[in-house]
């Protein structure tokens, strides 16, 4: 009898992969991700080593995780979360789209419209301005994120917001610059910036610096 299992297992033509399912992939096409794989039809199922086949799948630039699993007889399904960018960067004229770990997801001569364009002296996932511009970026609430157009990072803690018509009463389109500081507290900010834009003085600034929330100064 275990000779048997064996023999299904392993020898047999019964028990091999015959196809490869991709599910999840959007900026990725299917067929770089099957080509990552590397999975060879044919390959008896119970040889298919599922951890190998997902580190290939995350090496895919616009792939952030894989989840790779076996579907009996004769199936491999690979499941992707594909990385989501948050803002794009300009180098040497291309503008490259980071997600939330400062990786490169895609690359084009044209500026996203849909993104913000971030600038820092040296963009990358080592560079902890652009790690704290990120993290400012991701915890902003909707009303703000719709808005934003910019985002400057001198340091990790001088992180700065550019609004495009973002003042109520304003023109369409008049921008407003918050100076929102270092990571965190980004509730506490978000409801002093629309506060302040509620208000005169809100209404008459450029800037508002949320930066330190128990002094918010306007100009």
């Amino acid at each position: 009898m275990l000779a048997a299992v064996a023999w299904v297992l392993l020898g047999s033509k019964l028990l091999v992969v015959r196809h490869v399912e991709v599910s999840g992939t959007h900026l990725a096409p299917r067929d770089r991700v099957v080509a990552a794989a590397r999975i060879t039809l044919g390959l008896p199922m119970v040889r298919l080593d599922t951890a190998a086949v997902r580190d290939r799948v995350q090496g895919v630039r616009e792939v952030e995780s894989a989840r790779v699993e076996r579907v009996w007889p004769g199936t491999v399904r690979i499941e992707v979360r594909e990385r989501v960018p948050l803002v794009a960067v300009e180098r040497s004229g291309r503008f490259h789209q980071l997600d939330r770990f400062a990786m490169t997801v895609v690359d084009s001569a044209r500026r996203p419209a849909s993104l913000p364009l971030l600038t820092v002296a040296a963009p990358g996932p080592d560079d902890p301005a652009t790690t704290a511009a990120l993290q400012v970026v991701g915890e902003l609430p909707a009303e703000l994120s719709r808005r934003l157009t910019a985002v400057d990072a001198p340091s990790p803690e001088s992180v700065t917001l550019r609004l495009g018509g973002a003042r109520p009463g304003g023109a369409d389109g008049d921008p407003l610059t918050v100076v929102w500081g270092a990571p965190g507290r980004a509730a506490e900010k978000a409801r002093l910036v629309d506060a302040l834009r509620r208000s005169a003085a809100g209404r008459a600034a450029g800037t508002i610096d949320v930066s330190s929330p128990e002094v918010v100064t306007t100009r």
